[in-house]
């Protein structure tokens, strides 16, 4: 598939996971962890990355749960960079509340916010806020639908079921000369798709296993219900695990030793085998993770973005934690290497091979 490789953009996404220290191997707290985050980001703003997006959690094994907290912090610390999440749990929070933060997020970055509203690929939100799950799908619809509006920047009127009920509302800080860039998460659903087109955000596809290509068909119905429903054809995304390293036996072996560790943990809830070997293996090369030296990685890359149409790439590190300085490596190498690699390979229709 052709992309515009002048268009093209290169972010990195971070769940929090809590990381382990250089020295003791022991994990670090998380008063340490957001720290080192704010670290990691000033680190990407400094390579040249176009975005970072942080992960909301409620679990015991990430250590952020406030992403906009922290993205105050980076736009302290940062000059250039974009700061988003992946994603916001729109479903369990208030969206004018959201909108709020990300407002003055926007106003500290000189305009760098960048918000990606998801479902959230856990529930343990929804409890916890007093929300009930069964109400999954209309809580996310309606909200979005509340967000669409409040980005407009005008006062509301607004009539909801799950939401609050507004009479000509004005809601501040003012974002000035724009409107706040807002992405949808998307994990591979049709219906998902169509609702971020019918409400004008661009989307970000989550491809965390399997072979990247079988998602091609969404960017497709996406282009196809933009043009149907008179809705511009905004950018594309992909985001995908990944660890990058001085060699492709290293950044394996962390792969092998983290990546893995996190997808059984979480296969633990949703019932899940153990990643064999051979599965691993098949995601390296073929599959949803990017694990390798940086002519690996970039190799990959410039391969699969063309294969699923996607003029962003996002690269999802520090996956189950790892050692605080393989997580600043990966950050490192990938900014100076990996992304100046993609971009040539793709100018020169290497991409598409």
């Amino acid at each position: 598939m052709t992309i515009n490789h002048r268009n093209l953009e290169f972010g990195l996404d971070t769940f929090g996971d809590l990381a382990f220290d250089d020295t003791t191997k022991e994990r670090i707290s998380y008063s340490e962890s957001l720290r080192n985050i704010v670290a990691e980001g000033k680190l990407a703003d400094e390579v040249g990355i176009d975005v970072i997006a942080l992960g909301e959690h409620h679990r015991e094994e990430y250590s952020i749960s406030s992403p906009d907290t922290v993205l105050a912090a980076l736009a302290m610390v940062t000059k250039t960079i974009k700061l988003g999440t992946g994603v916001t749990v729109l479903s369990s929070d208030d969206p004018v509340r959201v909108y709020e933060r990300f407002a003055t997020v926007d106003a500290l970055s000189n305009g760098r916010a960048q918000i990606m509203l998801g479902r959230g690929s856990f529930t343990e939100s929804f409890p916890l806020f007093g929300y009930d799950l069964q109400d999954y799908e209309e809580l996310f619809e309606e909200k979005t639908a509340m967000f669409s509006e409040l980005r407009k920047g005008k006062p509301l009127t607004w009539e909801g079921k799950f939401t609050q009920s507004l009479k000509n509302a004005d809601v501040f800080p003012k974002i000035e000369g724009h409107q706040l860039d807002t992405y949808v998460g998307v994990g591979g659903t049709p219906e998902s798709i169509i609702r971020a087109v019918r409400y004008g955000f661009p989307v970000m596809l989550a491809i965390i296993g399997g072979e990247p290509a079988r998602f091609a068909p969404y960017v497709d119905l996406y282009k196809k219900a933009a043009q149907q429903l008179g809705q511009p054809i905004l950018p594309i995304g992909m985001h995908s695990h990944g660890v990058i390293a001085d060699t492709d036996e290293e950044a394996y072996e962390i792969g092998w030793n983290y990546i893995k560790k996190s997808m059984d943990k979480i296969g633990l809830d949703r019932g899940w085998p153990a990643m064999s070997k051979e599965r691993f293996d098949f995601e390296v090369e073929h599959g949803s993770y990017y694990v390798g030296s940086p002519e690996t990685v970039a190799q990959k890359i410039a391969r699969m973005m063309p294969q699923v149409g996607v003029e962003r790439f996002d690269l999802v590190y520090g996956t189950g934690g790892q050692l605080q300085k393989d997580r600043f490596k990966t950050i490192e190498l990938y900014g100076t290497k990996v992304i100046p690699r993609v971009k040539e390979l793709l100018a020169a229709g290497d991409g598409n091979a």
